[in-house]
């Protein structure tokens, strides 16, 4: 590997001090007065058609500006289908859907106004899973699922692309992979086995909830402040939606406090627009409470899954057959691309000539779904995982050897038909070697320590192919300050990921500058940035970083322009270092970036050159579109791959354990900040293990979620997490900012599967559902006849 003066080293985030100190300031934490505060009345059924809203007794409480329904704004939303009302107007279709707003003097005002609105219901049947909305009799959550519009963008390709929701069902899309001929494939096997797993939705859990204040002046132009990754997105549905001229509309977002998908997809700031226009224009903040937060605004999507895999007696894997049921919830949103995602990858790091997959996304009366980290592949992983060790287990073959002896390699194709090579691959079987020394492999996978306790060890692996729409970019714009130090802007969004302070690590080593010289914008204002795809998809350093190396490109050409003019020295024969361009064989001959960064004047006034504003732009190349049928095409630069394990002390007695151990090998291509790139994996790695072990929504009879607040919705607590172990292999990408690949959801894809084939192994029963909290397990035993 190449040896860089500041890539890959442990620089500290520009934005730490500020943050560990207090003075960054979250979008609410801003106060403006004379601000207005909206809230929303949400449903109490899942599936219902709305009678009457009364709504008399709260326009009686002093400070109410205005009440707002579904009837007063009958408009559809969606960033794939436009099948969401903005509030709902003829029935709900999920528990927590927004039903009316009001906005008053202050946010205490409004929620006892929305106290006192009175909400007529007829409900209706209720769609409670995946499975129940695939049945050929199930209820209807959109009678006339043909109607809607599909959102123009959605017509093109990559995940978001040839959306056809099947009029008369549930099925808001399919997205299958056809590799191979199935059947012939499972004719090649000595031993088939076929198996089924699931899990509930569940929340996102950051920190900040979600956030919006929208003002309107008097001359037409929209001010939003936001707590999203996609402020362009937001720009453009809400110029859209409410036909408004785009240039109009200026969306503003802060550093914000967490995400993992959470506020990826536009949520509430169309509402808060329409509240502010209801009262004038005047600024209006809509916030979640948590409990909103978790039930009323989009949630991590839920999955049934079916995996029939077969294999040959050696241990070669020959087929893969997937049926995907993902519980998309009430309204398509991002649950279409995550479910086409799922199928693009679904196979994990493995060679697998005949794979069979139709991945559904349906729809539910469950709350709607936005992106969680992974994208699709942590959800599919789970079910092959498991099988992987249960298939392994019926050839009394070692589980890791198992995956070593069917690693995808270069040469081999992907579920898309990609040929792989060194560069788009990541060295699946150099994580697994180092994996299994980590994880003291060969001393057993399961160790009696008493009668009452076991300690085990299980493992997974997965992959992930970042995949954008084709067509889409992002743009840097970088310019000097006088004394020659550098200000970086990117509309990347700040979301705890460290992107920014990458992004200055990468304009130092190009500029050969120390990287304390260079300044980044924090904060992201679509009117001054160049336009940029969504922060998401481990895709942003990958897309900004390439923008902004065009941008230095550029302005290093700007620089030794002028410097060949005041120098009397060739271009070509120039180089730029230390805030200086000199000449490379005689490096005295040099003048200072202070000198002609705003242009260089001489003694008797004549000008040479310009003020240097560097501009870059990048757009993925080769990108196609994905067969919907077949799932056929390039969806993404490069897959990076992960092989990890967990070893747990398991109580035979309680069904309680502890997380002794949990550890990455991740081939993350050249690491760009090694301490950055640490806790990236590490963060993941924790929310990996506290979605397997405790979260997931629990839904009564009638579709009402009963884990709306941290009492009931557990996470994993500070004290719970086990020893975390992070390792990369560096296997660079071509065309990649100094040959990186994306890692901000690598940790977290393998841990849920990791888990549970330790803690099956420690149970002795196979565990196919998350959470595998100890009543699930205890009662998985007893199922089994292992307790009694």
């Amino acid at each position: 590997m190449k040896q860089y003066r500041v890539i890959g080293k442990s620089v500290l985030k520009k934005e730490s001090w500020d943050k560990v100190t207090g003075r960054v300031k979250y979008i609410d934490d801003v106060q403006e007065v004379g601000t207005l505060h909206a809230k929303l009345l949400t449903s109490t059924h899942a599936h219902a058609i709305i009678g009457e809203i009364d709504t008399k007794e709260a326009w009686k409480v002093k400070g109410v500006r205005m009440i707002i329904t579904g009837k007063d704004y009958p408009l559809l939303l969606g960033t794939t289908i436009k099948d969401r009302p903005l509030l709902a107007f003829d029935k709900v279709r999920y528990y927590g859907e927004p039903i009316a707003m009001v906005i008053a003097d202050t946010e205490a005002i409004a929620i006892k106004a929305s106290t006192l609105i009175c909400v007529k219901y007829e409900p209706l049947p209720v769609v409670n899973s995946p499975e129940a909305a695939y049945q050929k009799d199930a209820p209807l959550v959109h009678e006339d699922v043909e109607q809607y519009l599909i959102d123009e963008s959605s017509g093109l390709t990559g995940t978001s692309g040839g959306i056809q929701p099947i009029p008369g069902t549930n099925i808001a899309n399919i997205q299958g992979i056809r590799k191979g001929n199935i059947d012939r494939g499972f004719a090649k096997c000595d031993i088939i086995i076929e198996e089924e797993f699931s899990f509930n939705q569940a929340d996102h859990t950051a920190i900040e909830t979600r956030c919006a204040d929208v003002e309107i002046k008097s001359t037409g132009e929209v001010i939003i402040h936001s707590a999203s990754q996609e402020p362009f997105e937001m720009k453009e549905l809400i110029s859209e939606t409410f036909n408004i001229e785009e240039g109009k509309v200026t969306v503003n977002i802060p550093l914000v406090g967490g995400s993992f998908g959470a506020k990826t997809s536009v949520q509430l700031e169309p509402l808060a627009y329409v509240a502010s226009k209801s009262v004038g224009g005047k600024r209006v903040r809509l916030r979640n409470s948590r409990e909103e937060d978790i039930v009323t605004s989009p949630v991590h999507i839920g999955l049934h899954a079916t995996v029939k895999m077969g294999c040959t007696k050696e241990g070669k894997i020959q087929a893969l057959k997937l049926f995907f049921l993902f519980d998309g919830g009430a309204y398509a949103e991002r649950s279409v691309p995550i479910t086409k995602a799922a199928a693009f990858d679904s196979t994990g790091p493995y060679k697998i000539d005949n794979v069979w997959c139709d991945s559904l996304c349906m729809y539910t009366n469950h709350p709607f779904v936005t992106d969680f980290r992974g994208f699709g592949r942590t959800e599919a992983a789970f079910g092959v995982e498991r099988t992987m060790d249960i298939m392994a287990k019926k050839l009394g073959m070692d589980p890791l050897e198992f995956r070593l002896k069917n690693a995808i390699q270069p040469g081999d194709t992907s579920p898309t038909q990609v040929l792989l090579n060194k560069s788009n691959l990541g060295d699946i079987k150099e994580c697994l070697f180092q994996l299994k020394e980590l994880m003291d492999w060969d001393k057993g996978q399961r160790i009696e320590i008493s009668d009452r306790f076991v300690r085990t060890k299980g493992i997974s692996c997965a992959w992930k192919n970042g995949d954008p729409p084709p067509g889409v970019s992002s743009g840097a714009i970088i310019t000097f300050n006088k004394n020659g130090s550098i200000n970086v802007i990117s509309a990347a969004v700040e979301i705890g990921q460290g992107t920014k302070t990458v992004l200055t690590q990468m304009v130092a080593e190009k500029m050969n500058m120390d990287e304390d010289e260079v300044f980044i914008q924090m904060e992201v204002k679509t009117q001054d940035s160049p336009d940029n795809w969504e922060t998401a998809a481990s895709r942003t350093t990958f897309m900004s970083g390439n923008a902004v190396l065009k941008a230095c490109d550029d302005a290093i050409r700007q620089l030794k322009r002028t410097a060949s003019v005041v120098l009397k020295v060739p271009k070509d024969e120039l180089e730029v270092a230390n805030k200086k361009v000199f000449m490379r064989t005689d490096p005295s001959i040099s003048i200072d970036f202070s000198e002609i960064v705003l242009g260089y004047i001489y003694p008797n006034g004549k000008v040479a050159g310009n003020q240097v504003v560097g501009r870059g732009t990048y757009m993925i190349p080769g990108l196609t579109e994905m067969n919907p049928v077949t799932g056929k095409g390039v969806q993404g630069p490069e897959w990076g791959v992960v092989a990890q394990g967990v070893e747990v002390e398991f109580d035979k007695r309680d069904n309680t354990f502890k997380l002794l151990r949990a550890v990455t090998v991740a081939d993350a291509g050249q690491i760009l900040n090694y301490k950055g790139a640490e806790t990236q994996i590490t963060g993941a790695m924790n929310m990996g293990l506290s979605f397997a072990t405790r979260e997931g929504f629990i839904f009564d009879d009638e579709g009402k979620v009963l884990t709306t607040q941290f009492r009931s919705y557990k996470v994993m607590h500070f004290g719970e997490q086990p020893e975390y172990i992070v390792r990369f292999v560096e296997n660079p990408v071509k065309g990649a900012p100094f040959g990186s690949r994306g890692l901000g959801e690598h940790g977290i894809m393998g841990m849920p599967s990791a888990v549970a084939n330790c803690l099956s192994i420690a149970a002795n029963v196979s565990l196919k559902r998350l959470p595998l909290t100890p009543e699930f397990i205890w009662k998985s035993r007893l199922e089994a006849g292992e307790v009694h």
